[in-house]
């Protein structure tokens, strides 16, 4: 079974290596990609050297830009599994496994790590105020349109399996794409699961989401989320869909 670990990031030189190099250490048979989202800095040449393959998109496209480029690369390559882990280092990939195992089990096709189940409020890194009643305004409103309780929708930290990799290739949310690449997963037919992990602070750099920006981006998903509901169902095309 082929893995491949996902790393999107924009101008994360300081933490980029480290990423790569704790994935290689956690999970030695997997690849690893990053996808320099038009970085100005030495994040591609930092990933590169760590041992990782890089696509270097032209500009800045975006968060759901470059994760999908990722999903196409990996679905290019005829992955069976691939991961996602952010570039800035608040995903701890020595707890890969807890997320890949019930994909390789066949239980789910797609399985988000969340910093909200298992744990207790001491535990891990804690977000801003505002962010946490964000995240739970969108569990609350996800979980009523999937029909099962999630935590933690914002989560990048995710596993999945051929047949997401292979929708989520042709077709993946822009913007801020976390909360809705899921109910899109759910409209496909999808099994979603959620596993503890614990989140880390970053480990440099700066969040592209301001007070202001968080305001704007429960609003903009909330309004995407329900426009999602009236779409044509999603649909594979190609083999094995």
């Amino acid at each position: 079974m082929r893995l491949i670990a996902i790393i999107p990031a924009y101008n994360e030189e300081a933490t980029v290596g480290k990423v790569v190099a704790e994935i290689h250490s956690a999970m030695p048979e997997a690849d690893v990609v990053v996808i320099s989202d038009g970085s100005v800095d030495a994040t591609a040449s930092v990933a590169a050297a760590s041992g990782a393959a890089v696509v270097n998109l032209p500009f800045n496209m975006g968060i759901g830009a470059a994760v999908q480029a990722g999903y196409r690369y990996a679905e290019q390559g005829g992955y069976d599994i691939a991961v996602q882990v952010d570039g800035d280092g608040q995903h701890d990939p020595s707890e890969l496994a807890v997320i890949i195992g019930p994909v390789m089990a066949g239980n789910a096709e797609i399985v988000v790590g969340s910093r909200f189940i298992g744990r207790s409020d001491s535990d891990g890194f804690k977000s801003t105020r505002m962010r946490r009643i964000g995240i739970s305004l969108f569990a609350r409103v996800l979980s009523v349109m999937t029909g099962h309780r999630l935590t933690d929708p914002t989560s990048g930290f995710r596993a999945c399996n051929r047949k997401t990799i292979r929708l989520f290739a042709q077709e993946y949310p822009d913007d801020y794409p976390e909360v809705e690449s899921l109910l899109l997963a759910h409209l496909a037919g999808f099994r979603i699961s959620e596993e503890p992990v614990k989140m880390r602070a970053r480990g440099g750099g700066h969040s592209s989401i301001t007070p202001i920006k968080s305001v704007y981006y429960m609003v903009k998903v909330m309004m995407v989320l329900f426009i999602w509901l009236v779409r044509k169902k999603p649909e594979l095309e190609g083999r094995d869909a």
